[in-house]
């Protein structure tokens, strides 16, 4: 580690851990870390991954195989049948400090699982167990003289790991639900029992330095009054004086806002006088500060996602600045209740209504591999999809403030479970305990220390006691008590409410554990799935597109869970599995007419969940012609994941507020390699779900509703749309345009849906039995499109294998791009006309340019959303375009690059995908060749002819690797290099 100075602050020890098996170490923690200590990662000592866990050193060490690759995991022992002791590491590290006579050092780690005896110079300290909560040690004085300082690790793992039944299941034999402590780690339908159990110092280590005061755990509240206009910022804090004397302070909050270039706009700074008495812990209230019409947080899709940072710091006359604590905190307010027209709970935000469309999440990482870098991946992900919320699944963790920074940054909701979940709490094979863990009191210990750590964040929106379960009564009473509300935040109408209006009983809400957001039992209960609790979410499994726009398809307001499947490329079935996993599923041919898919050994272990339901769906790959290789399937499987994710929430939305309230996808990411319910692998490749779902949840969309083919435009923003049209057109295989319509002067109310027309070209004199729809709601005024969204879609009865000899035509692709260079982010900005013969040309389709997003917060400048206005020169219109894209990067490449895919062919250019390799020479034989992750304004999209669309990717690539993007096509199967 480098050098700390004593200044004032935190620094975090996430380097130059060493690790051991306590097994293979003949050495006691007092030795380590005084006379005998490590001196590299020389056997049994290995570098170490910290925060991490076991495994994760393990795996990192090549002393066990990757256990999410192929059938490896089969291969490393299980903690079952090992024992605990094989699990029980220890890990070390060094630091430097030295202190004045003043100061003082606590030694702070964020998250052990299980428990672990800590050994600084030869001190030891026993940590208590439990995965959930934070330890802060004072260890000034046990500091070296000489400020280099030993410190070593010994962790255990839960206490209760249990054994994994022969044929799996949900949570192993559920001992694991004895301990607080993630429960998913026996294994589950979606993921193979994790070895270790996840033991390790899983979270963030670091070292603090005060002077004799230290603040701890201040909270942040905003109240809001007068229709949003007064607000009043409330903060509370605990202070420790850690000296033999009455400590003078001054106490010092200040607000500000960044502007444009970095500056900052000092809003409040206060300043007060207290006296703190000797070794005393004391809470302090801050008079509360006002403001008018500040700037609102509101989440992805409803507006900006405006942060005032927040710092505390603390003097003590005589010595200075002691310490020092800062927040980026957004002013809003949410709101939920069980809504009288659908019986789902309703969210509200700044007393909006919004319609929750969302994901489940489990962990970013399996063995906890967790960093900020892909944790913004993770979440910018989300927002890229649309979505407004994500549900942190009881199984999993309470996720990490790294987490929900970037949720507040994005604008996504979160709503947080604690450690409760059905299969573990009282129901599976075996049944499992119904009481919960072990030890209530630390589970209560845990949860009130994670809402100390969360309650901060703008988008923690919601605390649910468990996953299809309630807790136990006491540990269900205890936290309805300690999470209930302050008054301000139980009267849903606040207008005319004033501060005035409460009595003086009443606490200011900072003071409250929380205050602010509701507590709900569990997640089928009160608005959600049923609202009793019974197993009333689901399906998760394959559907019939048209099926999700059914009034039966889904009977109550709110389902916290819909999965389906989740293929992913067939580069990334490559990269994570040997030659063996690459055989496609068996098509078996069954007596009832349905197919039922065979999958291979690895992918049945890799949880995969079929493209068919024998009795229930036909099999949704197979339409397009039986796959000939992997290569086949996984793009057929991209056209299905599309269609799906699409259907599902376009369904959903198209009963927004008349049936639905919300729902949430099982779900959106996988811990590991999985084959299911995901619409980014675990590499962080997007299937094409992604971008079905990204389109589904736009805003304002238009859309088919398949079950009565009438076109719908979708407005969930807080505005009227008024003077818009709608252009449908439909395409043939021979690339001409058999039916047109342009509905025109069309207004759409705030928070609707609207049918606007029936589609009838299926009812047409000889339609065609596969056709592609055009779908664009623009703007009449100047023809800016508002949403675009395109199908291709087959007559009842029908297949789609007439597109199989469809890849046969060569349809001209003209692609002008442009990359900017910011240090080793690339941004490239590309414009990709299907240069096929225009046809008839009374279609407006090439008048139309593409709008803003609306509340479009996230910064990024997104060239799918460029407010452009045409102009009839397209050089020029690029030209211009690219001149205000230029002013935000500091290098770019010289001029704009054009690449022409040459073809004869009049006729869409159908289910175009880019992707970024990189292009060393040094690649070996079927290595996987990718920059992961990516962010691309569009994916897997289609154009008619004439059409031009605008393109923007961004990614960050690797030292001394250089890219290369490429295009694939269903009619472009080489991949073409663009640049």
């Amino acid at each position: 580690m480098g050098t700390l100075k004593a200044e004032i602050g935190k620094t975090k020890l996430d380097s130059g851990w060493l690790a051991a098996r306590s097994t293979e170490v003949q050495l006691t923690g007092t030795q380590l870390t005084t006379t005998h200590p490590p001196s590299g990662p020389t056997a049994p000592w290995m570098d170490a991954v910290v925060p991490g866990t076991v495994l994760a050193t393990l795996v990192k060490n090549k002393v066990v195989p990757d256990p999410f690759y192929g059938l490896e995991n089969e291969t490393i022992i299980d903690i079952a049948d090992s024992g605990r002791e094989y699990y029980t590491f220890w890990f070390f590290t060094t630091f430097q400090c030295k202190l004045s006579g003043t100061q003082h050092l606590d030694l702070n780690f964020r998250g052990i699982n299980y428990s672990a005896e800590v050994y600084l110079n030869g001190h030891k300290t026993i940590l208590p167990k439990g995965m959930f909560r934070r330890h802060s040690l004072n260890v000034s004085d046990t500091l070296h003289p000489d400020g280099q300082n030993l410190l070593a690790v010994l962790v255990h793992p839960p206490d209760h790991p249990g054994t994994i039944p022969p044929g799996g299941g949900q949570g192993g034999d559920h001992e694991i639900g004895k301990d607080v402590t993630t429960q998913y780690v026996e294994g589950w339908d979606w993921i193979a029992p994790i070895r270790d159990r996840n033991t390790g110092i899983w979270d963030e280590v670091s070292i603090s330095v005060t002077g004799p005061v230290k603040i701890i755990d201040p909270h942040l509240v905003s109240s809001l009054f007068d229709n949003y206009k007064r607000v009043y910022l409330h903060a509370t804090t605990e202070l420790e004086n850690r000296s033999a004397s009455a400590a003078e302070c001054s106490l010092n909050i200040q607000v500000t806002m960044e502007l444009e270039g970095g500056v900052c706009l000092v809003e409040h700074l206060q300043t007060q006088k207290l006296s703190i008495p000797a070794r005393a812990r004391v809470q302090y209230t801050f008079p509360q500060l006002f403001f008018y019409k500040p700037n609102l947080w509101w989440p992805n899709g409803m507006g900006k996602q405006s942060l005032y940072n927040v710092n505390i710091s603390v003097d003590v006359k005589g010595c200075g600045e002691s310490d020092l604590w800062s927040h980026l905190f957004g002013f809003r307010k949410i709101e939920n209740y069980i809504d009288n027209a659908t019986g789902g709970r309703l969210f509200k935000v700044n007393g909006q209504p919004i319609f929750i469309r969302g994901g489940n999440w489990i962990v970013s990482d399996g063995l906890l591999r967790l960093s900020k870098k892909r944790y913004k991946t993770d979440i910018k992900f989300h927002a890229d999809m649309n979505l407004n919320m994500i549900r942190c699944w009881g199984g999993g963790l309470a996720e990490r403030p790294e987490f929900y920074h970037y949720c507040d940054i994005y604008g996504l909701l979160v709503w947080q479970e604690f450690w409760i979940t059905g299969d573990v709490d009282g129901r599976g094979i075996p049944v499992s305990n119904p009481d919960g863990p072990l030890d209530h009191d630390l589970f209560m210990l845990c949860a009130r220390d994670t809402v100390k750590l969360l309650r901060n964040h703008s988008s923690l929106a919601l605390w649910v006691g468990g996953n299809e379960q309630v807790p136990p009564e006491d540990i269900n009473k205890a936290l309805k008590n300690d999470l209930k509300l302050h008054p301000f935040f139980i009267n849903s109408n606040e207008i005319g409410n004033s501060l005035k209006d409460l009595s003086l009983a009443d606490k200011d809400p900072s003071q409250y554990l929380d205050g602010t957001r509701i507590y709900i039992q569990g997640s089928m209960w009160d608005g959600f799935a049923d609202g009793k609790g019974n197993f009333t979410d689901g399906p998760y499994e394959i559907q019939y597109p048209e099926d999700f726009f059914k009034d039966s398809f889904y009977k109550y307001g709110f389902n916290p869970e819909v999965g389906s499947v989740g293929m992913p490329v067939a580069a990334t079935i490559k990269a994570t599995m040997p030659p063996e996993g690459w055989q496609i599923p068996l098509f078996k041919k069954l007596p009832n007419g349905y197919i039922e898919e065979v999958p291979n050994p690895i992918w049945d272990y890799h949880k995969y969940i079929p493209y068919s339901k024998p009795g229930k769906v036909h099999d949704q790959i197979e339409p397009y012609g039986m796959p000939k290789d992997l290569n086949d399937f996984c793009l057929k499987a991209q056209l299905v994941n599309y269609i799906q994710y699409r259907a599902l929430l376009e369904g959903w939305t198209s009963r927004m507020w008349t049936k639905y309230t919300g729902v949430l996808i099982w779900k959106n990411q996988n811990p590991w390699t999985g084959l299911r319910g995901q619409f980014y692998d675990h590499l962080l490749d997007q299937t094409a779900g992604f971008y079905g779902c990204r389109s589904a949840a736009e805003p304002i969309h238009v859309q088919l509703n398949l079950a009565t083919y009438f076109i719908e435009v979708v407005n969930t923003t807080s505005e009227e749309l008024s003077d818009v049209a709608i252009e449908a057109s439909v395409w043939d295989l021979d690339g001409t345009c058999p039916y047109y319509k342009v509905i025109e002067k069309l207004s759409v109310p705030s928070k609707k849906v609207v049918p606007i027309v029936e589609m009838k070209y299926p009812k047409s004199k000889n339609p065609k039995p596969v056709y592609f729809l055009l779908l664009k709601l623009y703007h009449m005024s100047d023809y800016r499109i508002i949403s675009r969204n395109f199908y291709w879609l087959h007559l009842p009865g029908g297949d789609y294998k007439l597109l199989e000899p469809y890849r046969t035509k060569k349809i001209p692709i003209k692609i002008k791009s442009k990359v900017f260079i910011t240090g080793s982010t690339y941004e490239v900005e590309m414009h990709v006309h299907n240069a096929s013969k225009k046809p008839d040309s009374k279609s407006l389709t090439y008048k139309n340019n593409f709008t803003t997003r609306h509340g479009d917060g996230d910064g990024d400048f997104d060239m799918a959303s460029a407010e452009t206005v045409h102009t009839g020169n397209e050089e020029k219109h690029e030209a211009g375009l690219f001149s205000r894209i230029c002013r935000r990067f500091t290098k770019d490449t010289d001029g704009l690059k054009v690449a022409e895919l040459n073809g004869v062919d009049t006729g869409v250019a159908f289910f175009l995908h880019f992707c970024v390799h990189s292009s060393s020479i040094d690649h070996k034989v079927g290595e996987d060749t990718r920059i992961l992750p990516v962010h691309y304004s569009d994916n897997y999209f289609s154009l008619v002819p004439g059409e031009v669309i605008p393109i923007k990717i961004s990614f960050e690539v690797p030292s001394g690797v250089s890219p290369r993007v490429t295009l694939h096509g269903w009619n472009h199967h080489v991949r073409h290099t663009i640049l």
